[in-house]
């Protein structure tokens, strides 16, 4: 299966995903923040997918995703928030990464993982 990068600040939502998304057979890289997880992708290099948090102290999510897109334009991402305002869902558009509010499912964010991995489709909201 695929290496995912999980960056969430949540410890608890972060163990979940992580868990979710090796019971689906990925290799997971689970850190807390933008300057933990470009460390990981300088140390172990780019993963197949990231799953991203968006309001994070230091750097936020969508300005982690903007630079890991300067490594690799076309890397899929999903966006695992409770953020639903104009704004901020505009400002995920923009990153050209699917959404996926929080509270989520398993299976759902599983679903959107699967799905984002099969066709690289990084456009438009779960």
């Amino acid at each position: 299966m695929a290496r995912v990068l999980v960056v969430e600040d949540d410890t608890d939502v972060r163990d979940l995903v992580a868990q979710w998304l090796r019971e689906d057979g990925h290799e997971v890289l689970a850190v807390e923040s933008g300057v933990l997880a470009l460390a990981a992708v300088e140390r172990d290099g780019l993963p197949h997918a990231v799953v991203l948090d968006v309001a994070m102290p230091g750097m936020d999510g969508v300005d982690l995703l903007h630079r890991l897109r300067e490594l690799d334009e076309r890397l899929p991402a999903i966006f695992l928030s409770v953020l639903w305002s104009g704004a901020d869902v505009e400002r995920m558009r923009a990153a050209r990464a699917v959404y996926v509010g929080k509270p989520s499912s398993g299976e759902r964010l599983r679903a959107a993982v699967r799905e984002l991995l099969a066709d690289g489709n990084a456009e438009g909201l779960v």
